[in-house]
C-alpha cells in the first residue's frame, strides 16, 4: 500500500514538475521560431529572395509540428510551452501575411481578422487562467487553421505568378476557418468561464 502511495505521488510529482519546466526541446523550438520571423521577413521584403523565404518558413512550420511531437511523447509538456507555442504560431503568421500585403492586397482580410481573433481570444483566455488556473492548449481546429495558414502562404511565396482567382479561393478559405476556430474557441472559453461561476 505504501509503495502504491509512493508511486502515485512520485507520478503527481513529476507531472508537476513537468508542467513548470521551463527548458525543454519544444520551448527552445518555439524561440527558434520567433528567431526565423527576422529572417524570413528580410529574406522577402529586402532581398525579394522567395525561394528561400519559403524554404524557412517551411522550417518554421516543420519545427511547430515537431515541437509538439516531443512534448507529448516524452512528457516535456509545460504551461510555458502552452503559451510559448501559440504566441510563436502567430507572430509568425503575422509577420509574414504582413510581407505578403505588400503584393497581395487581400492579404488584409485574414490579417485583420487574426488581430481581431487573437485579441478575443487573449481576453477570455487570461479570464478563464485567472478563474480556473488552467492553461488549455491548442484544439483541433486550432491545428488545422494554422496548416492552412502556413499552406496558404508558402504557395502566395513559391508561386510568384499564382492567379489572382487562386488566390482569392486560398485566401477566403483561410478566413472562413479562422472564422470557425473563433467561434469555437470562443464557446470554449465563455463555457469554461460559465462553468466557474456556477461553481462559486
Amino acid at each position: 500500500m505504501k509503495e502504491e502511495i509512493k508511486s502515485q505521488n512520485t507520478k503527481e510529482g513529476n507531472t508537476g514538475s513537468s508542467q513548470s519546466r521551463i527548458l525543454t526541446i519544444p520551448n527552445l523550438l518555439s524561440l527558434f521560431r520567433l528567431c526565423l520571423i527576422p529572417v524570413f521577413m528580410w529574406l522577402y521584403c529586402v532581398e525579394k529572395n522567395y525561394l528561400w523565404t519559403g524554404i524557412v518558413l517551411i522550417i518554421s512550420g516543420l519545427t511547430d509540428t515537431v515541437d509538439g511531437i516531443i512534448a507529448r511523447k516524452f512528457n516535456m509538456i509545460s504551461d510555458l510551452g502552452k503559451v510559448l507555442d501559440p504566441i510563436a504560431d502567430k507572430v509568425t503568421q503575422a509577420a509574414m501575411l504582413f510581407c505578403l500585403l505588400t503584393r497581395f492586397p487581400l492579404m488584409i482580410a485574414p490579417l485583420a481578422l487574426m488581430v481581431v481573433k487573437e485579441f478575443f481570444m487573449g481576453v477570455t483566455g487570461l479570464m478563464v487562467i485567472q478563474k480556473t488556473g488552467k492553461v488549455f492548449g491548442a484544439d483541433w481546429h486550432g491545428k488545422v487553421n494554422t496548416w492552412l495558414l502556413y499552406a496558404m502562404m508558402i504557395l502566395h511565396v513559391f508561386w510568384y505568378n499564382i492567379p489572382d482567382i487562386v488566390s482569392k479561393v486560398l485566401i477566403g478559405i483561410c478566413v472562413v476557418m479562422m472564422l470557425i476556430s473563433l467561434v469555437l474557441y470562443g464557446r470554449h472559453n465563455l463555457k469554461a468561464l460559465r462553468e466557474t461561476g456556477t461553481e462559486k
